[in-house]
């Protein structure tokens, strides 16, 4: 993995959220690519339960102040960068008070899906590309983890597909058991259309279920890892046909050769 660029996009990162299977695992995945030589980005969102002052987040003014259209309404971009402790690895938090500024991550007090949690996956998608392109720094693996990551591999492929950025950049997607209960705003669809995405790449979304937003990102990445030990049977069955490589659930004690393993002979 020496001086491979492999760009982290996770819905959630320890230590900045409490530790779970998602958290975790993007944690580790950056880290094992970091112990073995490469070079590593990680984005995530910067939700307002984050803890600014205690883990040190700063804005970046030369990356910040552009607009993202999302559902055409101008929302301004702001990046924010934290180091992990120990570790000297950079995180870059994609922020914007309107989405990223409530104390939450995807529900309110009583347990309800956000209206624009599928404006904020936009946002949040649009945020990382257009920040990598700030940053000049062409990824030869973007590893996704998370449904609120889960557009980036539909934009990578459709929004940003002439962007020489991400021409020999290969994507793959991690597949955890953490799903919502219920669906995102059935305006889902359209408002990714509203970016001159065609109608044959966001079947899926028509019916913004937690499942339907993962079958998105399997569709458009190179290739697939099971993160979880169980998964949801419609995943299970949509996989079965799946032409690209999947690697299948390991444990902690075997993750870190299984990953480098697949990562070089499945995709560098």
């Amino acid at each position: 993995m020496r001086d491979k660029r492999v760009l982290i996009v996770s819905s959630e990162v320890v230590p900045y959220l409490p530790e779970n299977e998602l958290s975790t695992s993007s944690f580790e995945a950056a880290k094992m690519i970091h112990d073995k030589g490469g070079q590593t980005r990680i984005f995530m969102p910067r939700y307002g339960l984050i803890n600014e002052r205690r883990h040190q987040l700063h804005e970046v003014i030369r990356l910040s102040g552009m607009n993202l259209v999302i559902n055409d309404m101008d929302m301004p971009l702001i990046i924010k960068v934290a180091s992990i402790p120990k570790e000297r690895m950079q995180v870059y938090f994609i922020d914007n008070d309107e989405y990223f500024k409530r104390k939450a991550l995807f529900t309110d007090e009583e347990d309800k899906l956000f209206d624009d949690n599928d404006e904020r996956a936009i946002f949040f998608a649009k945020g990382v590309v257009e920040t990598v392109k700030k940053l000049n720094w062409s990824p030869d693996v973007i590893h996704v983890h998370g449904w609120m990551a889960s557009l980036l591999p539909l934009y990578i492929k459709e929004y940003y597909k002439d962007d020489a950025l991400f021409a020999n950049s290969k994507i793959i997607t991690s597949l955890y058991n953490n799903g919502f209960e219920g669906s995102l705003n059935n305006e889902f669809a359209n408002k990714v259309k509203f970016d001159n995405i065609s109608d044959s790449k966001v079947g899926s979304l028509t019916k913004p279920n937690h499942t339907n937003i993962l079958i998105n990102a399997i569709e458009n990445s190179d290739a697939v890892i099971k993160a979880s030990p169980e998964l949801a049977t419609e995943l299970t069955d949509y996989l079965k046909n799946y032409k690209n490589p999947v690697l299948e659930y390991f444990s902690a004690d075997e993750f870190d050769s299984a990953y480098i393993n697949f990562y070089l002979t499945e995709l560098l």
